[in-house]
């Protein structure tokens, strides 16, 4: 049987203090230095994000962002000429303008111009994104050819992709820096008086991409002044 050291002829345990109910006083500490450090690092944050942007025209706008000119536009055809597609289709009879967004990030609208009388009535989609914060460079490919535009075209904007649909029209997607606009001229039919599908008399749209080209290229300089 193990016995207890004071029974063994053992040294007693001894202590160095007497418990008592209160402990003693904790001398101060000194704020730990990383907290200091993450404080000035949380500022230099706080000013450095206050630093990259600039407002202008009630739109936050991150600096260092060329956006070369190119602005939010609300009547977008009214900036249209369109004196290509109108050589092609008729004279200019009517427009109406589509769903649009101002937002810091980016700013979209679009339209429809109708050319040619009565019956021979064909329409044309416009639609113009700018990109201000993010480049849309990276997807514009990916993304033309997702809507079938396989067709390189060369001289307008920095890329742009032509789908071509024959007699039936296309459409021409062009992208100049923060910059997206597309363009698209189908034939439109009418429909008789029993549910038969009447052709509206348009000319033939084989390459309409000619036009479509004029036109965009006069568009992107009118929507940068």
């Amino acid at each position: 049987m193990i016995s207890e050291p004071e029974l063994e002829g053992g040294l007693p345990f001894e202590t160095s203090e007497t418990l008592t109910g209160e402990r003693p006083p904790r001398p101060p500490r000194d704020r730990r230095p990383w907290l200091w450090a993450l404080g000035g690092a949380l500022a230099a944050s706080v000013l450095w994000g206050a630093g990259l942007y600039a407002y202008g025209g009630g739109q936050r706008q991150p600096e260092g962002v060329d956006l070369r000119g190119y602005e939010a536009v609300g009547e977008l055809c009214g900036r249209a000429s369109l004196k290509g597609l109108e050589g092609v289709l008729g004279e200019r009879s009517s427009e109406g303008s589509g769903p649009s967004l101002d937002e810091p990030a980016l700013a979209q609208s679009s339209c429809t111009v109708n050319f040619g009388p009565g019956e021979r009535e064909q329409s044309v989609n416009i639609s113009y994104t700018l990109h201000r914060q993010t480049d849309p460079q990276p997807e514009f490919e990916a993304l033309a050819k997702h809507q079938d535009m396989m067709e390189p075209v060369g001289g307008v904007g920095e890329q742009a992709f032509f789908g071509d649909l024959g007699e039936e029209g296309g459409s021409l997607r062009v992208l100049d820096g923060p910059v997206v606009l597309e363009l698209q001229v189908y034939r439109t039919y009418l429909g008789g008086m029993n549910g038969e599908v009447v052709e509206r008399g348009a000319p033939d749209l084989s390459g309409i991409d000619v036009p479509l080209t004029q036109d965009a290229l006069a568009l992107l300089a009118e929507l940068r002044k």
